[in-house]
């Protein structure tokens, strides 16, 4: 029974993907992918549960051996840290599938899609799921890499779903540098196996490298360890490797960029805190506190000096995600328990906050033509409930309260100041105030700006807008916003209200995550 709850998360989104290889999208198997995701969240409670209870509170070494179980031959298992990992991919995912029949019906009416294109969105997404699934439950380093990878071959079809020029380009700039990411890992993948080797550790399962961690040679793992914070940070986002986030994120579907941002991202960081544990071992806490302080910064840096220009508001939500990725980088750095209890909180608010923008943003493409910034003016008088989920996740990503990142971030301030890391903590709080101005600046005026806005036609990146009214166009379609109110399918307003709801709560209570929280961050390396 506990090998099939482990084996579950994985098997139902792959399940349903084969369905949708067999029945395609229509109006009944559009919600096949809201049910996948509702089971496989299941499924993380259940192993939460299980896992929270089971993991050793002061063990390193026996965290790896406790938990609910193992499945498929050694090859998965699960822990207080990959089932809470495991939640995250569930709640991001029920928000992007629950939106996804609302969002593909528009892209139809538009003339954006077709029935086969539906069908492979279908397969892909559960797919993407089933491979992120994968990765947290993945019992070592060398399976963790192959389910990483096959993320980015299956994301790259979601990116190119129109199969327009600016879409296209993305993709391939997507495969290109996050294969060289990739490879990068793979690298420092060898380089720890050669050190393993010599050290009498055949494996690279987490459990054996742990325990014998503190043998490895240290000259060889600190090139291992920093090819592996480079390869795999190049999937989180973070600076320098980040140059593929902007446009893939600008060009893929908004659900499919709401599960990249949200938490495939996280799922890259999750690797880079499973080897950070490894590295501290046979390293010491001070080689890879130093290394990821050097990338917290640079990210934060990157994210704020290209925030302040920005003109497209999707690219400004895909920058927004390299600030964050920054901020768990810092978190990770400070590797105290308060400060890993903040980062975990951070992943699940941070997917929460960014699938409710994206998918907003979705809409508001949808609906304007455009995603530049100067297209959309005065959307509070226009689409009241649209503008205020897209305004209250600007909120809830800018760190204010009552939404979780406010207690994640000011986790994070306080674990650093406590440790003795003042100035990186201070100088993180400088640039995160600089992004605050920008991404208020640039949004206050399409909340609440006057006048008609820059035609889809006059920005570098707008496809062609019909005349309002024209061409057979939904009413709620391309250009329906010059000339008046902007409607809300339900099947959207429903996961953006959602999403919007858990984001709060968990940032006034934690209720029964508390306990899988700590021993997830004693699990990720919590030192007193």
């Amino acid at each position: 029974m506990e090998s099939l709850l482990v084996l579950a998360p994985v098997a139902v989104p792959a399940a349903a993907a084969c369905l949708y290889a067999v029945l395609g999208w229509n109006r009944v198997t559009a919600w096949l992918g809201t049910l996948s995701a509702a089971g496989l969240l299941a499924c993380a409670v259940a192993l939460s549960a299980a896992s929270s209870t089971a993991s050793s509170a002061g063990s390193f070494t026996g965290s790896f051996t406790a938990g609910p179980g193992e499945a498929f031959g050694g090859l998965l298992f699960a822990d207080a840290l990959s089932a809470f990992m495991l939640i995250v991919i569930g709640v991001v995912a029920l928000l992007a599938m629950a939106a996804s029949p609302a969002y593909l019906a528009a892209e139809l009416a538009a003339g954006h899609t077709d029935p086969h294109a539906m069908r492979r969105y279908g397969v892909l997404t559960q797919a993407f799921i089933a491979a992120m699934a994968l990765a947290v439950l993945a019992s070592g380093l060398g399976l963790l890499w192959v389910a990483i990878e096959a993320t980015t071959i299956v994301t790259a079809f979601l990116v190119g779903h129109r199969r327009t020029r600016a879409a296209t380009e993305a993709a391939w700039k997507y495969v290109v540098i996050c294969s060289v990411g990739i490879a990068l890992a793979l690298l420092g993948i060898v380089m720890v196996h050669y050190a393993g080797t010599h050290a009498g550790v055949t494996s690279l399962d987490w459990a054996p490298l742990a325990e014998g961690a503190s043998r490895l040679d240290p000259g060889v793992m600190r090139v291992a360890v920093m090819l592996l914070v480079l390869g795999f940070g190049t999937k989180a986002g973070l600076a320098p490797m980040h140059a593929w986030l902007p446009d893939a994120h600008s060009q893929a579907p908004a659900p499919v960029s709401a599960l990249m941002s949200g938490v495939l991202l996280s799922v890259a960081f999750y690797a880079i805190l499973r080897v950070k544990v490894i590295a501290d071992v046979a390293l010491g806490a001070g080689f890879a506190r130093t290394l990821l302080i050097v990338v917290a910064l640079a990210s934060l840096t990157v994210a704020a000096l290209l925030l302040l220009g920005q003109r497209d508001y999707k690219r400004l939500l895909a920058y927004s995600s390299i600030e964050h990725m920054g901020l768990l980088a810092l978190g990770a750095a400070i590797g105290t328990s308060l400060a890993l209890v903040a980062v975990l909180l951070h992943i699940l608010g941070h997917g929460l906050g960014k699938s409710v923008l994206f998918l907003s943003a979705g809409r508001l493409h949808q609906t304007y033509g455009s995603s530049l910034i100067g297209a959309v003016r005065g959307l509070a008088g226009r689409a009241p409930l649209l503008a205020g989920t897209f305004a209250l996740g600007l909120l809830a990503l800018l760190g204010m309260p009552p939404f979780s990142l406010f207690a994640s971030e000011l986790g994070l301030a306080r674990a650093g100041f406590a440790a003795g890391l003042g100035w990186p903590v201070a100088a993180a709080l400088v640039l995160m105030l600089v992004i605050v101005a920008a991404v208020t600046r640039h949004t206050r005026r399409m909340l609440l700006g006057d006048g008609p806005g820059i035609r889809p036609g006059d920005g570098p990146d707008a496809g062609p807008m019909p005349p309002d009214g024209a061409g057979g166009a939904p009413a709620d379609g391309p250009g329906a916003a010059a000339g008046g109110a902007v409607t809300l399918p339900r099947s959207l307003a429903v996961p953006l209200v959602a999403g919007l709801a858990a984001c709060a709560v968990l940032g006034l209570t934690l209720g029964p995550l508390h306990s899988l929280l700590r021993a997830a961050a004693m699990i990720a390396g919590a030192t007193p």
